[in-house]
């Protein structure tokens, strides 16, 4: 089960890719052809967490264990392929980070 939390902050998406999101505290970036100084996805392996940027409105989905969070982001992934974007996981060059995605079943999704 995955609780799902909605907040507002004006800022851009570089306030996130620098700060909570950033690589230092386990988050990847979730590519996207939509993504802009107005948008952007991260998500943690770690956590379990999926974080999404829009014009302001903060969408955090918190994933009870890693089944729920490989479920959350086939999701995410396919609603991509749906709208006829490109999606696809950046770990950065951390052997960790890319051992974890691997671990969880989600290594395909990586790039």
């Amino acid at each position: 089960m995955s609780k799902i939390i909605r907040e507002f902050e004006s800022a851009s998406r570089y306030h996130y890719d620098f700060g909570l999101c950033s690589y230092e505290n386990g988050f990847s970036q979730v590519d996207t052809s939509q993504d802009a100084g107005y948008f952007g996805t991260w998500a943690n392996p770690y956590k379990f967490i999926i974080f999404c940027y829009c014009e302001g409105d903060c969408i955090t989905t918190v994933c009870d264990n890693a089944e729920d969070f490989v479920k959350e982001m086939r999701e995410l992934k396919q609603w991509n392929n749906d709208m006829q974007h490109t999606c696809a996981v950046d770990p950065g060059l951390d052997p960790l980070n890319i051992a974890k995605w691997n671990e969880i079943g989600l290594g395909d999704l990586l790039h």
